[in-house]
């Protein structure tokens, strides 16, 4: 199989482990406002995008890394690495697995390309997942094979911090964005086979999470869940408040939680909160 180099994007949350494994690599989404670009993660912080918000007059934009970013990335890593396994967000979501195809047949190094077909933390949780399979022996095929089957056991719902946002990045129609405005509906967005989805409409935030709640408390019952991730914008410490609650409720859960990236806070706002999971 040889040495494998592993890349993700930036709207993946990468931990300690991942910031430090020496064969994982990083991709960071473009973030627009006005004229002005950055990089995700690497030259703006959560702080200064949120205070970028509230002072720009244009509404941020966001852009896949290029064909040429991918393509200059790879074959730097062919100097070192024998094939690449690049593990990206949902190609329904960003272009940004099709940039990695298309980087692909410009280079001589294999390069494996897997649309995980969702975002943030449960991307990370598949990432990690294939680096152990191939540390335990297995091959690459293999891995797509169990990262497939992942992809139809994971649940993603969130409550978007801002229908505006959502609208503006054309991922909401004009009459869902005024209905939700006007009748103070919250809609609960699910990813479904890598799509957003409106699973369900309800009336208040409080009874939205308390909604999340009874949908990942029928999967945890079903005897199917091993790990609960709780997925936050700016609301840390209300985060953080709620994270201990459902410790208290399900004392035998592991439960994470992780903070969406800049770029998701770009389309759903950075009051953004969700609840995420894989059943077993």
């Amino acid at each position: 199989m040889g040495k494998i180099a592993w890349v993700t994007d930036s709207t993946a949350f990468i931990d300690e482990e991942l910031a430090n494994h020496p064969d994982v690599y990083t991709v960071p989404m473009v973030i627009y406002f006005g004229e002005d670009e950055y990089l995700d993660g690497v030259n703006i912080t959560k702080e200064q995008f949120q205070k970028l918000l509230v002072e720009s007059e244009i509404p941020p934009k966001t852009s896949q890394p290029s064909v040429g970013t991918f393509a200059e990335l790879y074959n730097q890593l062919a100097q070192n690495y024998d094939q690449i396994v690049s593990i990206h967000l949902s190609s329904h979501l960003s272009g940004t697995v099709s940039s990695s195809q298309q980087a692909a047949k410009l280079v001589d190094i294999p390069v494996t390309t897997i649309d995980t077909k969702t975002l943030s933390y449960p991307l990370t949780a598949m990432l990690k997942t294939a680096i152990k399979l191939v540390n335990e022996g297995h091959s690459i095929e293999e891995v797509e094979r169990k990262l497939d089957d992942m992809v139809n056991k994971s649940e993603l719902y969130v409550l978007i911090g801002s229908l505006e946002q959502l609208h503006r990045s054309g991922r909401m129609t004009s009459v869902q964005k005024v209905l939700g405005s006007l009748l103070q509906i919250k809609p609960i967005i699910a990813i479904k086979d890598g799509k957003l989805d409106v699973a369900e409409k309800v009336r208040t935030e409080k009874k939205v999470f308390q909604r999340m709640l009874e949908l990942f408390d029928d999967a945890f019952n079903r005897g199917t869940v091993k790990e609960l991730y709780l997925l936050y914008g700016r609301e840390e410490e209300q985060t953080f408040s709620i994270k201990q609650k459902i410790k208290e409720t399900y004392p035998n859960l592991k439960v994470g939680a992780y903070p969406i990236s800049t770029t998701i806070s770009v389309h759903a706002g950075v009051d953004t909160v969700g609840l995420a999971w894989f059943n077993e």
